[in-house]
């Protein structure tokens, strides 16, 4: 059959949406249980129901809208992203994969489609770890990657807890039920921008993203002797800053001299006590974020990180304590959806070729449970998490055009 989606729908919702935000256009900024992202979900909800297609919450606030298939008691073919933004976002991370899962959706089944297997969109919880440190709860969850134990662990800044935050939102029950039963998705494929800046320096329309990098998060805490930055002579200091500050800098050096061209390794926040310019730091928080797919490559440059963090505070006489936030493995691309979305660009016309994602999304916990595959749509500049993030509509439409023929195809695998 001849499938068409409607990419000027799909826009007007993406601008409309856009409006559900805490801060001025043209930024976004739209966090997990707040009164915007209620906005934002009763939006979607509404839309899914005007579709005739089903919809469904579960414990933490994923939210579900399936067409339903010849056999409903196959394995469902799965699509979906976010639509919670860090503050000052954009309009396109995340919001693409959801609204441009529910048009594919939609579109399929306005032109007759009938497909052997359900097909669902997924609007997961809380993909951004702004509010509670950890990024995919929602995700997470579903594939069992993290305990319901440490989700109740987990608190804003204000010391609001996950449980009081979503009873606030008006979700409830127990958080194990959402965990998906196995074989729940026969394969997930996924509808993101790129957010780098490959496929436009490359003029490519379609990205099949083969691996997505995931990360391995820390935190190292210095505590050495805080002192007047006059009085303390060198030879007697004990400076927790410039140990941080040397492995700052040999992140780069491991980074960039890896044996793999996706290693990346930042840090994004240092914090120093007392913080005052005439005070020798007596503690100091550094924060690391450490990436590639070759888990074998970012595990040892993590290693190493430690190894010299430990050496340092000796050689130093300071304490140090490392503390864990995160280590994910990367997931590696089904090539059976990569072929679909090849052949599906083919068949359009569209330029395409493969590449990883050095960003991390919900399809790195959807791998734990079923095939996956994402599709990818260029970003001007490489622009992401920012305002002036921008996607065309006619990049859009390419890539909600490829995730409907790529589901329609998996549909009857």
């Amino acid at each position: 059959m001849n499938i068409k989606v409607n990419g000027k729908r799909t826009w007007d919702e993406l601008e409309q949406l856009s409006t559900f935000s805490d801060t001025p256009a043209p930024s976004v900024t739209r966090i997990i249980y707040t009164e915007n992202d209620l906005k934002a979900r009763n939006y979607f909800k509404g839309l899914a129901r005007e579709a005739g297609l089903e919809v469904r919450e579960d414990a933490i606030g994923n939210i579900f809208a399936r067409l339903n298939g010849d056999d409903k008691s196959l394995p469902a073919i799965g699509t979906g992203s976010h639509c919670d933004a860090i503050p000052h976002a954009g309009k396109y991370d995340g919001t693409v994969g959801v609204f441009g899962g529910l048009e594919a959706l939609r579109s399929l089944k306005e032109g007759g489609f009938k497909p052997r297997r359900p097909l669902e969109v997924v609007f997961f919880t809380s993909e951004e770890p702004t509010r509670f440190g950890i990024g995919c709860i929602g995700s997470r969850l579903m594939a069992g990657a993290i305990t319901v134990d440490h989700i109740h662990t987990l608190k804003d800044k204000d010391g609001l807890s996950v449980d009081q935050a979503r009873a606030a939102a008006g979700y409830s029950g127990d958080l194990s039920s959402a965990i998906l039963p196995p074989k729940y998705y026969e394969y997930f494929v996924e509808l993101h921008i790129e957010q780098g800046p490959v496929l436009e320096r490359e003029k490519i329309e379609i990205g099949a993203v083969t691996a997505i990098a995931a990360p391995a998060s820390f935190r190292i805490h210095f505590t050495g002797q805080a002192g007047h930055a006059g009085s303390v002579l060198m030879p007697q200091r004990k400076d927790a800053l410039v140990p941080a500050a040397i492995l700052i800098a040999e992140l780069e050096s491991l980074a960039k001299n890896s044996d793999s061209p996706d290693s990346v390794g930042t840090v994004g926040v240092v914090k120093v006590h007392p913080g005052a310019i005439n005070s020798i730091p007596g503690k100091v928080t550094v924060e690391f974020d450490i990436r590639d797919i070759k888990l074998s490559t970012r595990d040892g440059i993590v290693h190493e990180i430690h190894r010299r963090a430990r050496q340092l505070a000796e050689e130093r006489s300071l304490q140090v304590e490392i503390e864990m936030i995160n280590s994910d493995p990367p997931a590696i691309s089904h090539e059976t959806i990569l072929q679909a979305i090849e052949e599906s660009a083919t068949l359009q016309g569209y330029s395409k070729m493969r590449l990883v994602s050095r960003a991390y999304h919900d399809s790195l916990f959807m791998a734990r449970i079923a095939p996956m595959a994402m599709i990818f749509v260029p970003s001007k500049n490489g622009y992401s998490h920012r305002p002036d993030e921008y996607t065309s509509p006619e990049e859009i439409e390419r890539g909600v055009q490829i995730l409907a023929m790529t589901m329609s195809k998996l549909s009857h695998a």
